[in-house]
């Protein structure tokens, strides 16, 4: 007998979540709400769901067992707050929240009540990152001392139209949302690979100069006018790590939105749009083959009806060489996937972590690791750059 997922937000990630947890053997049902009841009604149809809700609070009062949070990205921590205290697991997509005391509340729930919390972070399976991993654990970085990791992903390259569709007439009060408050594609491709923390940061915004209304001050529900942010962390070993995240960027984000470089004392990777290298003291090794990820899924595929083509190809992009297929069920064979091939591993981490009583691997603890830098950058950023101290919550609990 399996357990019950609510999914929260009938946007553009959920049909391929839908799908992978309705096929899960260790999922009984999936259930469905949105704000806006004709899109929970058109979803639900497409994707075979039976239980739907009026309301988000309408499912945290009925007997479902986990909720997954597929909403605007300010409101996850409020909404992961609400259903932990209503008794619920929890599965959010990134950020894990905006603000610092929400990330605490998230952890001290989780201490609380043994419930499970888990970040869908996509660069923790990334072929980047499973590869990286692997070369560090065999010794071949030697001691790891800098990093860089980023998000490359232009506003006219589908982002318009995700906001556009996510926040109706008002969208671009909310498209000016803040680069670094979105931080953990940049910061958590670094960390899950060298598995330390961030301690401080330096961070500079550039102010926007588009003059469409977005990253205007005058409009933005975030007071924002930062469209580009590069941020200097220090990091716990002594090591260096920088980020960054960049709305106006003249670069072919639909081929790789996020890009990866970590040189050691040894080794070093370094990422680019469409070549990747393994680097030693005797030479340079292409190793790009190893990267690339095979489409899951046709651009006319009917769960990327919503998605600007812009965007499609990162919704589509499934398995690469790097990647342990072994390790999925059978069932998720042939289904749609993305993001360089995290949705089947995401799904099915959520679902082991509950089902099996285990900690997610972005369980709350990392989650917090990979957000709270972001969110002091940005401070940073308002403040001209001063270096500014990250609290961390320490590891999670064995």
């Amino acid at each position: 007998m399996g357990f019950s997922i609510g999914v929260v937000g009938a946007g553009q990630f959920a049909p391929s979540f839908l799908r992978l947890w309705s096929a899960h053997p260790d999922v009984s049902d999936v259930r469905l709400t949105d704000v806006l009841p004709e899109r929970t009604a058109e979803m639900a149809a497409k994707q075979g769901v039976s239980i739907t809700y009026q309301s988000f609070e309408e499912m945290l009062a009925s007997d479902v067992d986990a909720v997954a949070i597929f909403t605007q990205r300010w409101l996850h921590g409020e909404m992961a707050i609400r259903a932990l205290e209503a008794g619920k697991h929890v599965y959010s997509t990134v950020p894990m929240a905006i603000e610092a005391d929400q990330i605490a509340r998230i952890i001290e729930l989780v201490k609380e009540t043994g419930l499970t919390y888990m970040m869908g972070e996509t660069s923790f399976y990334y072929p980047s990152s499973v590869y990286c991993r692997q070369k560090l654990a065999n010794g071949e970085f030697g001691r790891v001392f800098y990093c860089e990791g980023d998000y490359v992903h232009d506003m006219d390259l589908g982002f318009y139209a995700a906001y556009q569709y996510s926040g109706g007439e008002d969208w671009k009060k909310t498209a000016s949302f803040p680069p670094m408050l979105y931080p953990t594609h940049a910061v958590g491709n670094v960390l899950s690979v060298t598995g330390q923390h961030a301690t401080h940061v330096s961070c500079i915004g550039v102010k926007d100069d588009r003059g469409d209304g977005v990253f205007d001050k005058d409009v933005s529900q975030f007071d924002n006018d930062f469209s580009n942010a590069t941020a200097l962390f220090k990091l716990a070993d002594g090591g260096v790590m920088r980020t960054n995240e960049m709305r106006r960027v003249g670069y072919p984000s639909h081929i790789r939105e996020s890009r990866l470089r970590v040189f050691g004392t040894e080794g070093s990777f370094e990422q680019l749009a469409t070549t990747t290298v393994w680097q030693t003291k005797e030479g340079v090794e292409d190793i790009s083959q190893l990267m690339e990820t095979k489409p899951s899924s046709s651009m006319d595929d009917a769960d990327l009806a919503n998605v600007d083509p812009a965007l499609r190809d990162a919704f589509r992009s499934g398995l690469s060489p790097v990647h342990d297929r072994s390790r999925l069920p059978a069932e998720f064979d042939g289904m749609h996937n993305g993001h360089e091939g995290s949705h089947h591993f995401l799904a099915d981490d959520f679902v082991r972590a509950v089902a099996d009583k285990t900690l997610p691997p972005v369980n709350a603890w990392v989650a917090a690791r990979y957000t709270l830098p972001g969110i002091y950058a940005h401070q940073s950023a308002l403040q001209g750059g001063v270096q500014l101290e990250i609290p961390d919550h320490g590891d999670a609990p064995v």
